[in-house]
């Protein structure tokens, strides 16, 4: 009998923990292709700095105040060890301290050199202040690419030329909660960047530079360097979009 309830509670224990993590990724999502980027117990599927990045309350959470030797003096990214990523749509919801600074690494590089978890790449941004989130910034790589509010055409050189504003930078601001949740969707289809935020566009962007554009790379999440900063990110699931059809 004894054998029976513990085995009865490890089998409850084990569903409770399946649905927490399968909770990531609704009914509709899962029958259109979307699939979980985070088991929410462990970093397994994850490369990065163990000083920066931890597991909490099935969120991954980056903090640069927790440890001494935690202080950057450079930009690291926690790595996805999914592949390289090409065509596909990323969800996620993300909270972030006030004057801290994040954002999702896609189609990125390492650098050379030892600055080991450095990154080079498409970046949609995310700050603590909102003074830059959704923007599509380029990491070692062109620096701010696309703002919030316009549709933009990167050119040769990485040029960044306005095609129009669809809305104003103000008003997607007061969409955007400060200290608290956000979902960010990010959809890279071909070389057309679109950031979303709680279900309002906030950039879009078109690489025609044929020379630096990229077609495909890691994804990654980014602990900046400034003031000490905490990130939390959950339900993280990415649907990949087959372009060759």
């Amino acid at each position: 009998m004894k054998k029976i309830f513990v085995s009865l509670c490890a089998t409850i224990t084990l569903i409770c923990w399946c649905s927490a993590v399968n909770a990531q990724i609704s009914d509709t999502e899962k029958n259109d292709g979307f699939v979980s980027m985070f088991n929410g117990k462990d970093l397994t599927e994850w490369d990065g700095n163990p000083n920066l990045w931890s597991v909490k309350d099935n969120c991954i959470v980056g903090q640069t105040e927790s440890k001494g030797d935690a202080k950057l003096t450079y930009n690291q990214f926690i790595i996805w060890k999914g592949g390289d990523v090409s065509d596909f749509v990323f969800r996620a919801d993300i909270k972030l301290s006030p004057n801290g600074n994040s954002g999702f690494q896609y189609r990125s590089k390492k650098n050379s050199g030892n600055k080991q978890f450095s990154l080079n790449g498409y970046q949609a941004d995310f700050d603590g202040n909102h003074q830059h989130s959704g923007i599509l910034y380029g990491e070692n790589f062109g620096g701010i690419l696309c703002q919030r509010g316009l549709e933009s055409v990167i050119e040769k050189g990485q040029k960044s030329k306005t095609v129009k504003r669809f809305a104003e930078n103000n008003t997607l601001k007061k969409e955007l909660k400060a200290d608290d949740w956000n979902s960010y969707e990010i959809i890279a289809d071909g070389f057309t960047f679109t950031h979303k935020i709680n279900g309002h566009v906030m950039s879009i962007t078109k690489d025609e530079d044929n020379e630096k554009r990229r077609k495909s790379g890691i994804f990654a999440i980014q602990a900046h360097v400034g003031p000490p900063m905490k990130v939390e990110i959950k339900n993280l699931r990415i649907k990949f979009i087959d372009n060759k059809k």
